[in-house]
């Protein structure tokens, strides 16, 4: 069995790394075949790395590294910080500005992982296209 991956990775600093991040990506995706089909897919990706690299930067006060890691059928979005405090799923109150990422996290993605490491954390998001799974879409 033969597996076949294609991945970029990136780092992004506290300032100004979200929106060179959400700019990076959509690059990075360009080279996808099903993404021109998908748009919604492609914003939903990149609002989410939007998302992680904020949650990164106000939370953990660090600077992030991106991965996307496409595998044939899904799009792995990760993010290490240098804090291992994972995230959890807030219920902001209304007007609140913040806390509420993981739950769009959670809503866009197919797929929500943290991982604790010896220098911090790792959250990752899979989104599988559907076209993906349609010949040429790989």
């Amino acid at each position: 069995m033969t597996i076949k991956a294609m991945g970029w990775a990136h780092s992004f600093p506290v300032s100004g790394g979200v929106r060179n991040g959400r700019l990076w990506t959509r690059r990075q995706l360009e080279s996808l075949p099903w993404t021109a089909a998908e748009p919604e897919t492609v914003d939903a990706v990149v609002l989410t790395v939007s998302e992680l690299l904020t949650n990164a930067h106000v939370h953990a006060h660090s600077d992030a590294r991106l991965i996307l890691t496409w595998d044939g059928e899904c799009l792995h979005v990760s993010v290490h910080d240098e804090d291992p405090t994972l995230p959890r799923r807030r219920d902001p109150q209304p007007g609140e500005t913040s806390g509420r990422g993981v739950s769009i996290v959670q809503t866009l993605a197919d797929g929500l992982q943290t991982k604790c490491q010896r220098h911090g954390k790792t959250v990752s998001a899979c989104f599988r296209p559907a076209r993906a799974d349609r010949p040429g879409g790989q």
